[in-house]
């Protein structure tokens, strides 16, 4: 659970019962509390990048989400549906760095009911056919779910709906509200998982791979369809016998009898070079591998250029996965490895 060092809450958030909930409720907290008149953030200490990423990954903003019309989340969703923005981690990789830039605190929204409806308007238009939302396309929302219920809420809005689905990917564990709610098989929950190494080196503020396993463990069991991102993947001394140790410990914990509800995705690291200085920026004393001349350099869909591991690599990569995954999840789907 995110608990902030201060919150800035919009005067408009007041006019709905969450927002006004959300103020009473910090009112009594000792957290700074900061009303904003506009939805231009203030209040947020800090001279430095480093120092400003530091405080805005402890401030949490409470807003309206003014904009109903939703962002496209090919290849994997139609939509995405904008629950929350930023997240409270502070993983040395994350695309977040670089795509929230100087904004780097946690927004959560307070007038879901306005947005889930823009989503059903989203499902209308689409003539029968089945539409996928992406809830953590911009963020993760589990940590702020004790404050919002906003995830447990629009699951249950989506076991109502014949042609809507809903998908979020988490690295937390705090999935009590979620585990109860009803689901009716139309929410996928994944989780974002990795060798120990890569999480105590570059996934701050995170919780361990055991207790991932964990909540993964009672949401499977709750019969929701579940995914594994294992991602990024990295090449390292070892690096072989470590991801194979996270695919056993992950098999020996879950129910075969439940794997085939269990799908993979998995990522290997790249970079870009807008990535690299905005992560060196941040996090000076980086070790992540960024190292251009030992990459192969690749332009991406968006039409930029990334950093990748070589064919070789790449090709090794793979086949280890499918033989890993074929050995311990063969009912399961890899959905693919890239």
């Amino acid at each position: 659970m995110f608990i902030p060092k201060r919150v800035l809450i919009e005067k408009d958030a007041l006019n709905y019962p969450l927002g006004e909930k959300l103020y009473k409720e910090f009112l009594d907290k000792d957290i700074e509390l900061i009303m904003l008149e506009t939805t231009r953030t203030k209040g947020i200490p800090g001279t430095t990048k480093v120092e400003k990423y530091s405080h805005g990954k402890n401030t949490l903003v409470v807003g309206v989400k003014k904009s109903l019309s939703f962002q496209t989340c090919k290849p994997s969703a139609h939509y995405q549906l904008p629950l929350v923005t930023g997240c409270m981690g502070q993983c040395e990789y994350c695309y977040l760095n670089t795509q929230l830039g100087d904004k780097p605190y946690t927004r959560i929204y307070v007038n879901l009911d306005e947005i889930l409806a823009r989503a059903k308007k989203y499902m209308n238009e689409r003539n029968g056919e089945i539409t996928i939302f992406e809830g953590a396309a911009t963020s993760d929302p589990l940590p702020v779910e004790p404050y919002t219920h906003a995830l447990n809420k629009t699951i249950e809005f989506f076991a109502q709906e014949e042609l809507g689905r809903f998908r979020f990917v988490t690295k937390f564990t705090n999935v009590e509200d979620i585990v109860g709610a009803k689901h009716n098989g139309h929410t996928t929950v994944r989780f974002s998982i990795n060798t120990d190494k890569v999480i105590n080196s570059y996934e701050h503020r995170t919780p361990s791979m055991r207790n991932r396993i964990e909540a993964a463990y009672k949401v499977l069991n709750a019969d929701y369809p579940i995914g594994f991102i294992i991602a990024p993947v990295f090449v390292y001394d070892g690096w072989k016998e470590e991801y194979k140790m996270l695919i056993r410990d992950l098999n020996n914990k879950l129910a075969v009898d439940k794997h085939k509800n269990i799908s993979f995705e998995i990522i290997s690291h790249r970079y870009t070079t807008k990535a690299k200085n905005r992560i060196n920026e941040i996090f000076p004393e980086t070790s992540l591998p960024m190292t251009d001349e030992e990459r192969a350099f690749k332009y991406g869909q968006f039409g930029y250029g990334k950093y990748v591991y070589n064919k070789e690599q790449l090709s090794e990569m793979k086949d280890f996965f499918k033989e890993q995954l074929g050995t311990y999840f063969s009912d399961s789907e890899i959905k693919y490895i890239i």
